[in-house]
């Protein structure tokens, strides 16, 4: 090597190094930032999963001493019939929420991205009963569902479905009952979704529109050949979230039926919650939520699957 070139060298390297050590600076400031977040993060949601895990290790309650178990409070919920009358029951909500929840919010969504006078007033009705809490939704939709005196009676008496005298009791039997909290559930959160949809809607580039029209393509068949098929991602997105969702239903059922009539709309969170807090059975109720958890990771990890399939 020449002595000419080796100046060119060192500067080389010390330019190097100084980018390095201004690129680490930048990292630590950013960690800076990040830390209280990250401390909050792991003391509200790090250190109670790992607690949760101890817990469901041992005979856990508020009042008296642990004792380690060890894997009884998992060998107990296979056998117990309370937990699996939970987890159908949820599994039966997951079925009857999550078509009509992609049905509707895809019809909503529609309607929303129609180019009209009214199109910010549809968005802001639909969306409405998003903001609400669940407390509030649902003494609403116990008052409109009231024998009587509540909206929905009246109006199919208005109607003509009903009669004068007749009257429907939605809470005292269990088809009626999970129409009722279904319908409920629908009118609260559907607006999520629609909001997802038509910001998928909306991302849709306008030329495939206009090249479908110049094909002589109608709406309806632009709506099924075009539309639906780049919704895809979007459908098994809401799909997901909403079966999350529904599996760990649990205050709009304990304020509407209390889980009845008897035990046949209480859902695996109710069971859990009851044996947790109101049994003191903590340790129990820690093994049954992992177990719920990790349903939750396989059909996440399936549907992940899936998507990745569909990509490629």
């Amino acid at each position: 090597m020449k002595a000419s070139e080796m100046p060119m060298d060192r500067e080389a390297v010390r330019t190097k190094a100084g980018a390095k050590t201004k690129q680490w600076r930048m990292d630590l400031k950013a960690l800076l930032f990040l830390l209280p977040f990250l401390v909050l993060y792991v003391i509200f949601t790090i250190f109670p999963m790992f607690k949760g895990i101890q817990m469901s290790l041992y005979d856990w309650t508020l009042i008296k001493k642990m004792k380690f178990v060890g894997l009884d409070n998992y060998a107990h919920m296979l056998q117990d019939e309370g937990f699996w009358n939970g987890l159908l029951n949820a599994s039966y909500f997951v079925l009857l929420s999550t078509p009509t929840m992609l049905v509707f919010a895809l019809l909503l969504a529609v309607i929303a991205n129609q180019k009209t006078r009214l199109q910010r007033f549809f968005r802001s009705v639909f969306f409405l009963p998003s903001v609400l809490s669940v407390s509030v939704v649902s003494y609403v939709g116990l008052f409109m569902i009231q024998p009587y005196t509540g909206f929905l009676n009246n109006l199919l008496k208005t109607l003509g479905i009903l009669g004068s005298e007749q009257e429907i009791f939605w809470l005292t039997e269990t088809p009626l009952a999970w129409a009722a909290i279904t319908g409920i559930t629908l009118w609260w959160t559907v607006g999520v979704n629609m909001i997802l949809y038509l910001s998928a809607m909306q991302d849709i580039p306008e030329d495939i529109y206009e090249a479908g029209r110049l094909d002589g393509a109608t709406e309806r068949q632009m709506f099924f050949r075009i539309t639906l098929p780049l919704l895809g991602p979007m459908t098994r997105t809401i799909l997901l979230l909403q079966i999350i969702a529904s599996y760990k239903v649990f205050l709009q059922i304990y304020i509407i039926t209390r889980g009845g009539p008897g035990t046949d709309t209480r859902p695996i969170i109710q069971y859990i919650y009851e044996e947790g807090i109101r049994n003191s059975h903590m340790g129990y109720a820690a093994a049954m939520s992992y177990a719920l958890f990790l349903i939750l990771l396989v059909i996440s990890l399936i549907q992940l699957r899936l998507d990745a399939k569909e990509a490629n």
